[in-house]
Order: C-alpha cells, then structure tokens, then sequence
C-alpha cells in the first residue's frame, strides 16, 4: 500500500512526461526526441498535474540533498563539520567527507549536482506546463505552479550555499542549459527571494493535508527568513519570521519527545514516508543498537558540549555500549522499523529554527532584548535557565552555540552556520582531520566542467 509520494501509479499515467526529467543523469543533458516531450494530457487534468507534483516530492525525499539516507546532507555535512564521526568499511562515502578529501571527481559531488538540477527541471516542465493548460482552473493553476516555485527556490538555497556561484535555471530548453554559466551568489538569492514571493502571492495558508507534506503559504516564509538571514537582510528576515511565529493557532513548540512526531504542532514543513507504516529514513541511518557503529556515530565533541541538565541530551541523543566503549547515535526520530501506521515523517522546516532566525536576526539589528527573549523560548524548552550573554557579540555566540544543540543532523545546518558567522576554520580546524579553508566550498564535478566549459573556473583548492 502506497502513500501519496508513492511512484507506483504515475508511470502509467505519466510516462511521457516522466521520461522528461526521469531519464537525465545531467541537468544539461536534457535533449529528448519529440515523442518523449511532456504529453499536453498530462496537464489538462488535476489530478494526472498534482501526480506528476508529488513524483518531484518522492524523488526529493529518496535522492539528493534532502534524502535521510546516508547520502542526503543531514549525514554528509554532518561529517563534514563537527557532528559526525564514520565507522564501518572503507568503502563508507562518509570518509571522504570527514576527512575532507573531496574532489571534482567523487561520485557524491556530481550525485548532488545532477539530482538536484534534475527536480529543478521537473519542477520548471511543471510550471510550463501548467501555464499554458486550458484543463486546469486558475486555483489549481496557481497551487501547482506555486509550490513547484518553492521547490525551484529550495534547490538552488542549497546549492548556492554548497558550491557557491551556480547556473539559477528557470526553464526546460536544453540548448540554452547546455552552455549555461554560473551566476555570482548574491544575484542567486535575489532570483531565489524573486521565486519565492511569487510562489507566496500563489499559495493560500491552509495545508492541503493534515500531515503538512506540502507547502503552504506560511512553508515558503519558513524558507523566506531563511534565505533573507543567509543574505544578510535582518529587518526582512526578522518579520517573515514573525508572520509565521504569530500563527500560534497553527504552529507551536512541542514537548522535545514529541516534536519529530507526524502531527507536531511545530512542524512546517515535511516529507512524507515512500509506504504507509514506513518511518524515516533518517532514523534509519543513524539509529543502532550495538557497537561498533554500522554507519555513523555522534562525535564526542558534540556529546560532550551539552550541558547536563539540557535535557536535549536525554531526549535526542542515545548511548550505546559494548562494555567497553560507549558510541551516541542522533535519536530525534526514534522509529527505525516499519510500524503498523507510520509515527515519524522526515521534518524539513520546523518552528524552533524560526525563534533562532529572528534571534539572530534581531541581535543583528541591535535588538538585544528581543533576540534573547527569542533565544530562552528554545532555552527554556529545553529546561535551560535563560541565557546570562549581554552584549552583540555574546548573543551571537550563544546563538550559534544554541543551533549547534538544537539543530544538530538536520539537513547541514551546523556547516551553513559556521559558514555564516565566519568561524568553519576556528572551529573545525582543531577537530577536523584535514580541514582546510577552501573546503568552505565543494568542488564543482568534473563532469560538468568538461561537458560545459562556461562553468569555469573551479572553485578554488580544487
């Protein structure tokens, strides 16, 4: 039995246009015979539209930046930073991320590449098709457009912040993508903030589901702060982050034992399992019940920078013992297995990073009352006394030091604060076997370089 991500039904319905995006390995090899071209039919109806809308969902969930599985970025940059420490056989790709020896030409660099560029071409066919449907109603024209702009916006918010400068790609037409070239990061939020405004003016604020497995109005805010905070826009960031912490109503901090749970009242935003009683892949990845670990364990510098009386400690971090070692895997999502309805979908927005948005973005400002105030909401949540930092300075530091408790595996965000606050070589290159700062960004894969020359240079210490 399927779920609504479920791919098992769209190829009958959805053949040609599958093959559209489905059969690229590069986003620049997108060349297909006429046959193949997205069939018209396919947007001349909703329901055959919105299927082909959830099939982006499924193939964000399953490969790419997003993925919970041990390739997605919650893994990766966790190795890459200060969260993670590999174990298991050489063959173990997270190796190469903890010791930093990434190149042009390791499979993960050219996987991320491509993947992601791929669901941004599905989701620019999407919108033109839906454009110039005459089946479809001006409503269901913008709910499918609107969110399809939110995932073109996501993608590239990631990819900007991995490789740096990128091609931003806002439609399907291979000649013009094969001799893209690379746009410098500011102009890529300017396009990023442009999509997703759109993509505002077109979504309402009511979930189309109950499990909040597609974005609403107040999903894109959620990515709007965001994007506004990386950017350096406080003022801009600070309010799309209060319209969303104002809709208490829908959104609320949870008990931390019941926040990665599928009916939290502080998620925003989440991707939904492939089967019904299917949990997450994320816990999954990082869950195990004897030592050595498998995969991957918490490091013992992240373990050991929790306060004892945090009670994030407890909640989200489990130890595991042989009787002779002791390793820590990440227990936000506790469900590892099938269950008989499934307890935990893999949370992509939730409120807490919101309260930290406006904090950092109020200190910024020179807010200082109204950055802590936010700050010792996630404080106190965490049954922590209310922070003692006074000056600009010590309420950005503590704030750093809050995400890195709060925020710690969820799809990198340890790696783009660090980035943001200037600080990857301060604090990884004492822990870091082979940090170096240049490693601030991945190499562009090799294969895109040689197949489009326009994407030179590569980036630098590559």
């Amino acid at each position: 039995m399927k779920t609504l991500y479920s791919n098992s039904f769209l190829f009958v319905w959805l053949a040609p246009f599958l093959l559209l995006f489905g059969s690229c390995d590069s986003f620049v090899d997108v060349e297909l015979p006429g046959s193949q071209l997205s069939s018209p039919t396919v947007f001349q109806d909703y329901s055959t539209a919105n299927a082909a809308l959830t099939d982006i969902y499924s193939k964000i969930r399953d490969r790419g930046l997003l993925t919970g599985n041990v390739s997605g970025l919650s893994s990766q940059l966790g190795n890459y930073t200060d969260e993670l420490v590999p174990y298991g056989m050489p063959s173990n790709t997270s190796f190469n991320f903890y010791y930093n020896t990434l190149l042009p030409t390791t499979p993960e660099m050219a996987d991320y590449w491509n993947a992601t560029y791929n669901q941004i071409y599905a989701a620019n066919a999407l919108i033109e098709g839906v454009t110039v449907s005459t089946g479809l109603t001006p409503v269901q024209k913008d709910q499918l457009s609107g969110e399809a702009l939110f995932i073109r916006a996501l993608s590239h918010f990631y990819l900007v912040n991995l490789y740096g400068d990128i091609p931003y790609i806002t439609h399907t037409d291979y000649k013009s993508n094969s001799l893209v070239t690379r746009m410098p990061a500011e102009k890529v939020y300017q396009q990023i903030i442009s999509d997703l405004l759109e993509s505002e003016q077109k979504l309402g604020t009511n979930y189309s589901n109950s499990q909040r497995i597609r974005p609403n109005r107040y999903v894109v805010k959620a990515l709007l702060s965001r994007t506004y905070l990386y950017a350096g826009l406080y003022a801009e960031a600070a309010n799309e982050a209060s319209a969303l912490l104002n809709q208490t109503g829908l959104y609320h901090l949870e008990d931390l034992n019941n926040v990665f749970l599928i009916h939290s009242s502080e998620t925003i935003w989440q991707l939904q399992s492939a089967d019904v009683g299917q949990n997450t892949q994320e816990g999954q990845h990082f869950i195990f019940e004897s030592g050595p670990p498998p995969s991957v364990a918490l490091s013992q510098n992240l373990v050991q920078s929790f306060s004892g009386d945090d009670q994030r400690l407890s909640a989200w971090i489990k130890s595991v013992s042989d009787g002779t070692s002791v390793w820590y895997h990440a227990y936000k999502y506790k469900e590892q297995e099938y269950t008989p309805v499934s307890i935990e979908y893999s949370v992509v927005f939730r409120l807490a990073e919101q309260y930290l948005i406006r904090a950092e973005a109020r200190a910024n400002q020179g807010d200082l009352i109204g950055a802590k105030e936010d700050l010792n909401k996630i404080r106190n949540r965490a049954d922590l006394k209310n922070t003692i930092a006074v000056s600009k300075e010590e309420i950005l530091q503590a704030i750093l030091l809050e995400r890195k408790w709060e925020l710690f595996t969820e799809h990198g965000h340890r790696f783009f604060d660090l980035k943001r606050f200037g600080e990857l070589d301060s604090q990884l290159s004492p822990v870091k076997p082979g940090w170096k700062t240049t490693a601030r960004l991945f190499p562009l894969p090799q294969s895109e370089l040689s197949t489009n020359p326009n994407l030179r240079p590569q980036n630098a210490g590559y």
